[in-house]
């Protein structure tokens, strides 16, 4: 596990040091990627160590679970077959297959849920068959246990929203259901689950604004017990704060209620006409949006919209634009200690080490990049799709 000290994130001197990490990264194009970070002193390298095949031909999403070493990939394939790959996790990075089951394809994003462990199923989002489908552990042997299909009551104000289009099924803390934002209905759907049999009960949606497109989602707690969830929305370029409620009779349901929506650029600021902000992060008491192709560091390098959460509300309020190193940073995610950020640029096809001042929030200089894969091109569903932290 990689440990920085602020004094690094704060760009002044560090006691001599080497230090080191490993990473995992997907790229479009089908391989599975590992990464070894070594920083010494105030400086980085990245190097590719190994790399996996089998998670179809489009992987576009991975979710790690460090206490098993298990990687779970999602295949995005648009032809109508895909796969969800299982890989066991080596000491050294290295990726050995250990699952696999195969799926309607379009999937963008998936993870477990329900079970003794909460690790008993897996649940995934089809972007545009409008389905989430879910399957009942392990893998190897599993058949699809439920696929449910969305459709809209009228389209929504952006052309993009003909159709629901699902995209992340992600658990909230107590892991008693699911919630899955989606960018075509202008929702977050939510459902409670059943943690023996792996069924899922819808419950009334959140309402986002119209044309907001809310594409994923992460939660807060305040130390009082101040519950709160955050999206961020594609179409809007915008993060929105969700008041999180829970029911007092346990046959009943999460509820959500917004608060705030902000944008991701500053005040007096907008995106452009290709911009799309992409993820969510929150580490301590800030919230983080990438924005895709705003080029606001100038070409090719993309932000990263930078928020304060109130510590006994949860308010959000903007901080900064800091800079992603990236083109198109689809994915980003902070290590164990919050010191540093790996941003997945798409296009780029490149992983930035960004380092972190945990007592200010804001983000630094650059500690480290490397590209991964061929380049993508600019709006196309190519490059890099993924990265994360193996701690």
């Amino acid at each position: 596990m990689l440990q920085l000290g602020k004094s690094l994130l704060a760009g002044i001197g560090l006691v001599p040091s080497v230090l080191g990490a490993t990473l995992i990264a997907s790229h479009f194009s089908g391989p599975v990627y590992t990464l070894s970070l070594t920083v010494t002193d105030s400086s980085g390298k990245l190097t590719q160590t190994s790399q996996a095949t089998g998670c179809g031909n489009t992987p576009a999403w991975l979710e790690l679970y460090s206490d098993t070493r298990k990687l779970y990939c999602f295949d995005e394939n648009w032809n109508g077959a895909g796969v969800i790959t299982e890989y066991s996790v080596a000491s050294d990075g290295r990726l050995t297959s250990s699952g696999q089951v195969k799926t309607s394809g379009n999937t963008v994003h998936g993870s477990l849920y329900g079970g003794s462990d909460g690790r008993g199923f897996i649940a995934s989002a089809q972007y545009s068959p409008s389905t989430i489908t879910t399957y009942k552990m392990p893998l190897s042997s599993s058949k699809v246990l439920e696929q449910t299909k969305f459709a809209l009551a009228a389209r929504g104000p952006n052309s993009r929203q003909d159709v629901s289009h699902p995209h992340e099924t992600r658990t909230d803390p107590t892991g008693k259901f699911m919630l899955v934002p989606d960018l075509g209905a202008d929702v977050v759907r939510i459902f409670k689950i059943d943690a023996t049999s792996g069924k899922l009960t819808t419950c009334p949606a959140g309402q986002a604004s119209p044309g907001d497109g809310p594409r994923h989602i992460v939660f807060w707690k305040s130390a009082a017990g101040v519950q709160k969830a955050y999206t961020v929305n594609e179409l809007g370029n915008s993060v929105s704060s969700w008041d999180v409620s829970y029911p007092s009779d346990p046959s009943g349901c999460l509820g959500l209620a917004r608060t705030q929506t902000l944008s991701t650029y500053a005040p007096g600021k907008k995106g452009g006409s290709t911009t799309k902000a992409a993820e969510v992060r929150v580490v301590g008491n800030f919230l983080y949006a990438t924005n895709r192709a705003d080029q606001t560091f100038g070409s090719q390098q993309d932000s990263i919209a930078t928020y304060t959460i109130d510590a006994t509300s949860g308010a959000i309020a903007w901080l900064e634009a800091a800079n992603s190193y990236t083109y198109y940073p689809r994915t980003f995610q902070f290590n164990n200690d919050g010191t540093l950020v790996a941003v997945g640029g798409q296009t780029s096809s490149s992983v930035a080490i960004v380092a972190r001042d945990t007592t200010t929030g804001r983000l630094g200089k650059l500690v480290a990049s490397i590209q991964i894969g061929p380049k993508g091109r600019a709006g196309e569903e190519d490059g890099l799709s993924a990265v994360v932290w193996v701690e």
